[in-house]
């Protein structure tokens, strides 16, 4: 019964994989409205900066949480050193932080700017 419902699990997993593939792929057929190159780049412009950010969020939001974990564990191992480890788990979250502030600026440029035309 077990290796029937995992069978079972694998092909609907399959099966919504192939349709989000067939959902993305099936824009590319469709016709242009006959719009400027320009126009186009701007949009896939503004896209990828969502993506970038999101997935810069994302990088982030887990290296945050590893630090913190970390800090954590070892200040629980050495409360001793409690401000030493404070003061370095502050330095490396305001550095994940500024990157991710950074590409927010990129994303930021990308969609009022346009600087790929338009």
């Amino acid at each position: 019964m077990e290796a029937f419902s995992v069978r079972t699990s694998r092909f609907v997993l399959s099966l919504m994989c192939g349709f989000v593939v067939l959902g993305l792929a099936s824009p590319v057929y469709a016709q242009d409205a006959g719009g400027s190159v320009a126009g186009t780049v701007a949009q896939w412009s503004i896209i990828t900066a969502g993506f970038a950010l999101a997935i810069s969020a994302l990088g982030g939001a887990l290296g945050q949480g590893r630090a913190v974990a970390s800090a954590a564990e070892a200040i629980a191992r050495n409360p001793g050193a409690a401000g030493e480890i404070r003061g370095a788990l502050i330095l490396g979250l305001v550095l994940i932080e500024s990157l991710v502030i950074y590409v927010l600026l990129i994303s930021l440029i990308l969609f009022f700017l346009k600087p790929f035309g338009g």
